[in-house]
């Protein structure tokens, strides 16, 4: 079996024999177009927000303060500057992902900056918080005209580059809550996202979804909008239930703890071995697990040898002793 036929049977739940690492997963992944955040230096994306950088900072580029674009909400008709997309390098991208073997790799298109992170750059994320609770129905207006431009993207973006996967971000929680009500966030941004989901899938394409943070409280929603695989899984989530809850229909990416293990001072190669072990046994039985540190932060050496070589052999032990067969209740 190649690499890229187990990886298809780990998204369909199909008995994979093997727990596939996600960097050297059959994936190459080709940008968008559209500059969303210029990664390396300071300037502006093509909404016109300003983006800082600083020889320190970890992560690249960052949101500059008063960078934002839109000064009234009510007039954010006037003040929210859609990227032409027809003017865009496309060619430059279809080149990139024509030179792809598709019999061995499957091609995915990097499209992030969703659209809660979006309204956040354009009013400040202070200011787009207080006015998702404040001015609902105005904010909703700005989030259906994103996501229409977003859906204009994909169809874009897959009719020069036919994608099999849409990697599309958007961050939802921080370390212990979602960045708002539940129920705010149904109201607003996940009838606007399943838009987005929709037309992937009306195109043949997996949706790859990135929220960074613990939103465990949404997982039913987002199992139920369709996304094919969700990264990068943060341990502060509860993630054994979310595979009881839905790790038959869904993929988790990542997982194994960044922030307590892999990039702690003093962690050793055995609590490493230990983590990956414990990632894999709760979410890696019947499929749909796809190995991966929770956030892609250097890691020493020795740490990422370890992690490597336990996820290469428990993670084809756990199918061959016929443990990871079934989903546990």
């Amino acid at each position: 079996m190649t690499a890229k036929e187990n990886l298809l049977r780990v998204i369909r739940h199909d008995h994979p024999l093997w727990v596939p690492y996600l960097e050297d997963a059959p994936i190459r992944t080709v940008d968008s177009a559209v500059v969303e955040r210029p990664w390396h230096g300071a300037g502006r994306d093509d909404f016109g927000v300003l983006w800082d950088i600083r020889e320190d900072a970890q992560g690249g580029s960052f949101p500059a303060h008063g960078g934002h674009t839109v000064a009234d909400l009510s007039r954010w008709q006037e003040q929210v500057q859609f990227p032409d997309i027809a003017s865009l390098d496309w060619d430059s991208r279809a080149r990139e992902a024509a030179a792809i073997d598709r019999d061995a790799f499957l091609v995915q298109g990097f499209v992030h900056i969703g659209l809660l992170e979006r309204v956040c750059l354009l009013l400040g994320m202070e200011e787009a918080l207080a006015q998702l609770m404040l001015a609902p129905e105005q904010m909703e207006a700005l989030v259906a005209a994103l996501a229409d431009w977003k859906i204009r993207v994909v169809e874009t973006f897959n009719g020069v580059a036919p994608l099999d996967l849409l990697w599309y971000g958007d961050d939802w929680g921080n370390q212990d809550r979602l960045l708002m009500k539940p129920d705010l966030w149904r109201r607003i941004i996940k009838p606007h996202t399943m838009r987005i989901y929709d037309r992937a899938k009306r195109l043949g394409i997996l949706v790859n979804q990135h929220s960074c943070g613990r939103i465990e409280e949404i997982f039913p929603d987002i199992v139920e909008m369709g996304v094919d695989i969700l990264n990068p899984c943060q341990p502060c989530n509860d993630l054994a239930a979310m595979k009881r809850a839905g790790g038959e229909r869904i993929t988790f990416c990542g997982a194994i703890d960044s922030q307590f293990v892999l990039d702690r001072p003093g962690a050793t190669p055995a609590e490493v071995r230990a983590e990956v072990r414990r990632r894999i046994d709760e979410l890696a039985a019947g499929g749909g697990y796809i190995a991966a540190p929770s956030h892609s932060v250097p890691y020493a050496p020795e740490i990422v040898a370890a992690m490597k070589d336990e996820i290469a052999s428990y993670g084809r032990a756990i199918y061959t002793d016929g443990a990871g067969a079934a989903i546990p209740t």
